[in-house]
This record gives structure tokens, C-alpha cells and sequence, in this order.
């Protein structure tokens, strides 16, 4: 019995951790030393991985790559073997076409400068070829014209009648978006342009009033990535312009008190889970729960009476055993 409640109950207060976790993983990006992953290069990952079609059109619309027509495209995993001692791991993988027959896939990686060797690029595309069986394409988002340029050139992999050609996404293919029509409309590009365009005030402006046309759980997420990927000078103009519109700023100086008003209701939708459970088991055994404190298990915040109150539950002759003195009258 134990086990089932303490099994209970872990499904209910565990989300706190994670939402603690989501909280410092942030904080814990920031400084960056060698290929340590950096604030821009995290935001503009999570760009592809959270719309992994984003790859494609770039491929094909931006950078004319001829790819096969699927609407399914998926992440794999980053890491493949070539051999069971030697890991390869890239940015992120993606596959076209459905699992038993890929039709083709696609690498990105992110390179802020020109520290990793070309013909790792070459490796990776030989491995998951291999691995797959069908065409690769590597993408490369630079974005600093420098490094763009670096990896935009052929690669000599070493191996005779191989040579790859990288697709390379810089400030010369990301477009400048203007039109808050299309920045709402291809939101993760609109934020791309803010990184390498952001100097522009329009495209700041058209960035940030395209988030208001989005849904609400969005716009706060493509602000963040845009923020990350942003220099100095353009995250000031980000904080300038969206503390100058009606709708909350999601932006670090704002960040302690929307992150207190997500945190307030995060509890809250705990506590309500929390509740939830103890009705739960009081139902399943069978005992009559009045009215009066029905309202008193639901209306209670405190997550650790709830807890101790769900424990209870479960050996509780009465429904007034749930309660000690310690509880007192208020909940």
C-alpha cells in the first residue's frame, strides 16, 4: 500500500521539480568556452527542433536544394556510430519520408566560428548515409558572413571522388522581413533576421508586432529565441520597443516577475492535482465527503498539507482523520 501511494503521489509533485529544473537550465548556458553550446546557438537549435519542416523549406525555398515532397519529417537521434568506440554526434538530424523507408535526411549544424574541421561535416553525411540508406544534406546556420563563407566552400574529405558541399544559411540567405504580415507568418525566420538584421529598427518592428498575431504561448518563445540570438545593441532595441506595447514584456529585466506569475501558477495547478488525488482516494474507499470539506481539500494552496492530506487518505477511517491539529481550521 505504501508503495502505490507513495507512487501516487510522486505523479502529482514531481512536475515541481521539472518546472524548477526548466527553470536554472537556462542560467546554465551562458557561459560558453571551445564548442560549449552558447545562448544562440541553444535558441537557434530549438528553433528547428520545435518545427523540424523549418529545415525543409529553408533547403528548398531559401537555398534551392531539390528535396523529395513528404509531409513527414521527424528528429532522429543525434548520435550514430560508425564503429562501436567512435560516436558522431551532430546538432540535430532530421528524416524525410516514414521510418522503414527514409526518403532522405537532413543534418543541421550551427557554427559561430571556424573551429570545427570541414570534413567532420563530410564524416557526418558519409556516417548517416550509411546508417540510413538514403540522400543526406547538411545545413549549416552561420551567422557571421566570415564563417558562412568558410563552410560554403567544397570539402575535400579525404577520401578520393568524395567532395561535399555544405548548403550554408548566413546573413546573405536570411531575409530581411520588414512585413509583420510575414513575420507572423514564418515566425522562427523573423527571428533569424532580428539576430543578423536586428541593426535595422524595422526589422525589430516588424518582428515584434508580428508576435502580436500569434498565439499567446508562442510569441513569449520566439522573443526568448530572438533575445538569446541577438548582439548587445539589438536586445536593447527589442527591450525598447516591446516595453512601448500594451501586451507583457518577456524580456530578463521582466523576467522575475513574469517567472513569479508563472511560478504562482504552476503551484496552483499543482495544488488543484494535489486536491484532486485526495478526493480521488477518499471516493475510491468508499468514505462520504461533506460538502464543507470538500471545499476545505479545495480550496487549500499549502502543496505540503495536500501531501500529508493525501497520505492520510488512504488509511483514513473517517474523513476527519485527514485533519490534525496542526492543520487547524484554515487551509
Amino acid at each position: 500500500m505504501s508503495s502505490r501511494r507513495d507512487t501516487a503521489l510522486s505523479r502529482v509533485f514531481r512536475p515541481q521539480w521539472q518546472f524548477i529544473a526548466n527553470l536554472i537550465a537556462p542560467c546554465c548556458r551562458y557561459v560558453t568556452t571551445g564548442d560549449m553550446p552558447s545562448p544562440r546557438h541553444d535558441a537557434l537549435i530549438r528553433l528547428f527542433r520545435g518545427r523540424p519542416q523549418l529545415a525543409v523549406e529553408i533547403l528548398r525555398d531559401l537555398l534551392g536544394q531539390d528535396l523529395p515532397t513528404t509531409p513527414l519529417v521527424r528528429l532522429e537521434s543525434t548520435t550514430f556510430n560508425t564503429r562501436p568506440s567512435d560516436a558522431i554526434e551532430a546538432d540535430l538530424v532530421l528524416v524525410m519520408g516514414p521510418p522503414a523507408d527514409p526518403a532522405h535526411a537532413v543534418i543541421v549544424e550551427v557554427q559561430q566560428d571556424r573551429s570545427k574541421d570541414p570534413r567532420q561535416l563530410a564524416r557526418y553525411a558519409a556516417a548517416l548515409w550509411l546508417l540510413l540508406g538514403c540522400g543526406v544534406t547538411v545545413l549549416v546556420v552561420c551567422p557571421d558572413a566570415r564563417t558562412a563563407a568558410h563552410y560554403a566552400r567544397p570539402i575535400d574529405s579525404g577520401l578520393p571522388g568524395y567532395r561535399l558541399r555544405a548548403c550554408v544559411l548566413g546573413p546573405d540567405t536570411i531575409p530581411v522581413i520588414t512585413d509583420p504580415q510575414q513575420a507572423a507568418a514564418q515566425p522562427e525566420l523573423a527571428a533569424m533576421a532580428v539576430m543578423v538584421h536586428g541593426r535595422d529598427r524595422k526589422v525589430v518592428e516588424a518582428f515584434t508586432a508580428g508576435l502580436t498575431e500569434l498565439p499567446k504561448g508562442d510569441a513569449p518563445q520566439y522573443y526568448e529565441h530572438a533575445y538569446s540570438m541577438s548582439a548587445p545593441e539589438v536586445r536593447c532595441l527589442l527591450e525598447e520597443i516591446m516595453t512601448s506595447t500594451a501586451w507583457p514584456v518577456y524580456s530578463p529585466f521582466a523576467r522575475e516577475h513574469y517567472g513569479r506569475g508563472m511560478a504562482e501558477g504552476e503551484i496552483k495547478g499543482r495544488a488543484e492535482e494535489a486536491a484532486r488525488l485526495v478526493l480521488l482516494v477518499l471516493a475510491t474507499r468508499g468514505l462520504d465527503v461533506p460538502d464543507d470539506i470538500r471545499d476545505r481539500i479545495t480550496a487549500c494552496t499549502d502543496l505540503a498539507r495536500l501531501e500529508s492530506w493525501a497520505a492520510r487518505a488512504v488509511t483514513a477511517r473517517t474523513v476527519h482523520d485527514l485533519f490534525s491539529e496542526a492543520d487547524g481550521e484554515d487551509s
